[in-house]
């Protein structure tokens, strides 16, 4: 992911810029732990301003656990897991989205991609786009279909930003797995939604959201396809049920933006 930003979208090279948690760090701050990257996300929007493109990225693990305070309409809160999560706790939506989703100022973008099972509304942005609503209408009328992801009227929580736009593109529903193989590369583990966008991307430059999303899609039906094959089977951890969901904060038309970093 870090290539792809640098390599295809032009981010600088540096630590002041791009901020990488991973657990085969040895300095103890650059391990993700609950406070670090509870850190790392207020340290990707501070001081942000109009013109700043944000990237967060997350691979690893996530889970749902009951939403006590009502805000969410199918009854769950979605969470990541940093490495200490058993002694400290995960990180809930709802932080994710007050941390990183409120600061937006007008003019700011940050996009979200996130590679872990139950995150399709892991940003809690207010909208969702429906692929399946699309899909079963007429192509010419209903590629703009978005789902109301917005708190029940009852519960006042905020989930916008401060005039910026916030993109998440997650590897799967809320009530979906995301798998990860070793089919792609015959060795070493990739999350199969991480490798395949990184693929798509690369050899589609000027793709827009909705064809990613179709893109990967399909890629997905294939690995599906393939897995039937008993020799490919054991290359998989778990049975690849997952489909990429799109949230933003804003709607817009998927077809005819083009994904940028």
């Amino acid at each position: 992911m870090k290539e792809l930003l640098v390599k295809r979208f032009h981010f600088p090279n540096d630590q002041d810029h791009i901020r990488v948690l991973t657990e085969e760090e040895r300095n103890p701050n650059s391990i993700p732990t609950k406070k670090n990257i509870e850190e790392s996300l207020k340290w990707l929007v501070k001081d942000c301003k109009p013109g700043d493109s944000l990237v967060f990225y997350f691979s690893g693990h996530g889970l749902r656990q009951p939403d006590l305070i009502e805000d969410e309409r199918d009854g769950y809160d979605e969470t990541i897991c940093p490495t200490d999560f058993i002694q400290e706790g995960m990180i809930p939506d709802n932080y994710i989205n007050s941390t990183i989703v409120w600061p937006l100022k007008v003019g700011v973008t940050l996009h979200a991609i996130v590679d872990a099972c139950h995150s399709g509304t892991i940003l809690d942005l207010i909208y969702v786009y429906d692929r399946e609503k699309r899909l079963t209408a007429f192509p010419e009328t209903c590629r703009k279909k978005w789902s109301d992801n917005s708190p029940p009227s009852k519960n006042p929580l905020r989930k916008s930003t401060s005039g910026g736009m916030a993109i998440c593109l997650s590897a799967c529903g809320d009530d979906q797995m995301a798998a990860d193989t070793s089919a792609f590369r015959g060795k070493g583990i990739n999350g199969v939604m991480t490798y395949l966008l990184a693929k798509i991307i690369r050899e589609n430059l000027h793709i827009t959201y909705g064809d990613l999303l179709e893109k990967m899609q399909e890629e997905i039906e294939q690995i599906k396809i393939r897995r039937c094959h008993r020799l490919l089977g054991r290359f998989f951890r778990q049975s690849i049920i997952q489909g990429p969901l799109l949230s933003s904060s804003q709607q817009f038309e998927v077809f005819s933006r083009k994904f940028t970093l």
